[in-house]
């Protein structure tokens, strides 16, 4: 499966260690939804097609979704269902039509947290990370300017305070969070792509922890 990846989650997966190929293709699940989303503006089509997707990563025969080289691939690595499914489809929804900030967040964030640590059973903690996350990313990838500053407010509201127990395996995440939570305290988007800052200061977390 080829399916390319954005730079920021590509160098993510890179600090996944062994699980890092599970971690590509989740992101690239993610991408999936995304363009689904970015594609639809008819909120019954984007249902249909979103429960098409549901269909296909939780079939256990194998069929459905056959010949999808990313299913194919999720298939060929055990991969499926990716945990936190019906949680993270729910939220990419909630932006088909009248947009549901807070449902996205804690939707796609929090299912896609949940589908990178392998786990459905996390700590309340990390699907709060990843609804900060979510929303701190999609500051950075609208054309609204307006929405993206109500994200970067909501996102606030989920930040943890305190030092979070992050297990070695969700290293790739603990990056991800404190990415988000710099900018989210500073009242700032997230940039548009991978700039040399945001390069710089995920090379500082990965080595650092800070």
């Amino acid at each position: 499966m080829s399916e390319d990846l954005a730079p920021l989650p590509s160098l993510l997966s890179a600090y996944a260690g062994p699980d890092a190929p599970r971690h590509r293709l989740i992101w690239a699940l993610d991408a999936r939804f995304s363009r689904l989303v970015a594609t639809t503006s008819e909120p019954i089509i984007g249902q249909m097609r979103m429960a098409w997707w549901n269909d296909a990563l939780t079939d256990e025969s194998g069929v459905k979704g056959r010949g999808e080289p990313l299913i194919d691939a999720m298939r060929k690595l055990d991969a499926l269902p990716p945990c936190g499914l019906s949680q993270w489809l729910d939220g990419w929804e909630a932006l088909i039509g009248e947009v549901d900030l807070s449902g996205y967040a804690e939707g796609r964030g929090g299912g896609l947290f949940r589908a990178l640590a392998g786990r459905e059973d996390i700590p309340s903690w990390l699907d709060r990370a990843g609804a900060a996350w979510a929303l701190w990313d999609l500051s950075g990838h609208g054309a609204d300017r307006e929405v993206a500053g109500r994200a970067i407010e909501l996102a606030r509201g989920y930040i943890t305070g305190g030092r979070l127990a992050w297990p070695k395996q969700w290293r790739p995440l603990r990056i991800a969070y404190q990415l988000a939570r710099r900018d989210i305290e500073e009242g700032r988007c997230a940039p548009a792509g991978l700039t040399a800052a945001l390069y710089w200061r995920l090379v500082r977390i990965a080595l650092l922890g800070r």
